[in-house]
């Protein structure tokens, strides 16, 4: 026993060794071996060694000497090295309810190329999209190809593909069943659909997706704090738990569900704000509580969005900026909850009501600031757009990358080492 472990001591310190190396190289545009040394404490002819290795194995290149590039003067000419960013590729695909994209990214997070589909159907409120999981599998493998097409990347570089989609995910892929088949319509499969598309495929949920992106964009709101949560408002709502710069996903995946918010005064339910400002405001019509001539007492009960509520409330219409402050009530009352219950700094809103109702979210902040909860977290609108969910998923794809990149080889298009 003792004769096994000291013979596999060198082999797991060449890999220890060769992890620390490949970490700072993926976190640094180009560095010599002096400075390699300085970060990882080895020696210059372990870090020569382990250099060589990675060129080797395609995930490092030596570039011209730091004499020949005119930053080197005196003594002898230092040894350069740099990840090779275009060696391999990720996918992120974001499956949305209504709308699917897929991002094809370089080893940095670069975004090569890009495709989206808009998934068929009627209203948000028709069952005709929650019908068909063949429809969804086809429309999420036809935007991968797409995107992979567009960026001209030969397939056989593609390390990993992580797909985002709105519904708790286990650490299998696979999501609990949901009592209107709601979470097997939206992940029919998917982590099967891409089996063998890469080498690494993951299914995971969008709104921790979103969490993640908000802490790798440069455009991020979760980059300067330790503990948020990225909520995904539209016709539900969903949260991503970054709590102490960890990702808490639960047992079943189901850590960010809103499933609670059924049992609390003032809210009773996990509805998005689009889906209410729409209810609000057609039952405020048949009702009669619209002024005649009114802003929203001119529109159709049955075919209005939420949009129309935003814009009738500006142009002052009572009912409407009534269903405006009633949703960022709500929305603050929910903050306030998840902060006694998580003690998060922020709580970071994304989705489409960051468009279609933006003042909801700026009157909520304000709500908030006022309140004088002690835990009552800061909220922000995310400033990524629709891109969060598809910008997270790359994320995720990189990070399961680096995870395992000594047991994957990138030397001529092979998949696995």
């Amino acid at each position: 026993m003792n004769r096994t472990v000291i013979a596999s001591s060198p082999q797991v310190l060449r890999l220890l060794n060769a992890r620390r190396v490949l970490d700072h190289a993926w976190n640094t545009a180009a560095v010599t071996a002096s400075e390699l040394m300085g970060a990882t404490g080895l020696t210059r002819a372990t870090v020569i060694g382990v250099c060589d290795d990675l060129v080797e194995r395609g995930w490092l290149e030596e570039l011209g000497n730091a004499r020949a590039g005119g930053d080197y003067r005196n003594g002898r000419p230092a040894r350069r090295y740099a990840l090779r960013d275009d060696a391999a590729y990720v996918v992120g695909v974001d499956a949305g309810f209504e709308r699917m994209s897929a991002l094809v990214a370089d080893l940095r997070g670069r975004v090569v190329a890009s495709a989206e589909v808009l998934v068929p159907g009627g209203t948000p409120e028709s069952d005709q999209r929650l019908s068909d999981p063949a429809t969804r599998r086809r429309l999420a493998q036809s935007v991968v190809d797409d995107a992979v097409r567009a960026s001209a990347v030969d397939p056989h570089r593609i390390l990993a593909l992580t797909v985002g989609v709105p519904a708790p995910v286990d650490a299998s892929g696979l999501s609990p069943t949901h009592p209107t088949g709601f979470w097997q319509v939206t992940n029919p499969g998917l982590g099967e659909l891409f089996t063998g598309y890469a080498p690494i495929v993951t299914v995971e949920n969008d709104a921790n997706l979103a969490a993640l992106a908000e802490r790798s964009s440069p455009a991020g709101h979760g980059r300067d704090v330790d503990s948020y949560l990225a909520m995904l408002v539209g016709e539900g709502i969903g949260a991503g738990l970054m709590i102490d710069r960890r990702l808490v996903r639960g047992t079943r995946g189901a850590a960010g569900e809103m499933r609670f918010l059924d049992h609390v005064d003032g809210v009773r339910s996990a509805n998005g704000l689009a889906l209410l400002a729409r209810q609000f405001a057609a039952d405020a019509i048949r009702s009669g509580e619209t002024l005649p001539g009114s802003a929203l007492a001119g529109l159709d009960a049955s075919t209005l969005t939420e949009a129309d509520v935003a814009r009738a409330a500006a142009r002052g219409d009572e009912a409407a900026v009534g269903i405006l402050e009633q949703l960022a009530e709500r929305l603050a009352r929910i903050c306030i909850v998840l902060g006694d219950l998580l003690d998060v700094d922020r709580v970071i809103v994304g989705g489409g009501v960051t468009e279609s109702l933006p003042t909801v979210i700026t009157r909520a902040a304000e709500l908030l600031a006022e309140s004088d909860d002690p835990t009552a977290p800061v909220l922000l609108a995310s400033a990524l757009g629709p891109a969060a969910v598809g910008t997270g998923a790359v994320e995720h794809a990189l990070s399961v990358v680096r995870e395992r990149a000594l047991d994957l080889s990138v030397r001529e298009g092979s998949r696995i080492a």
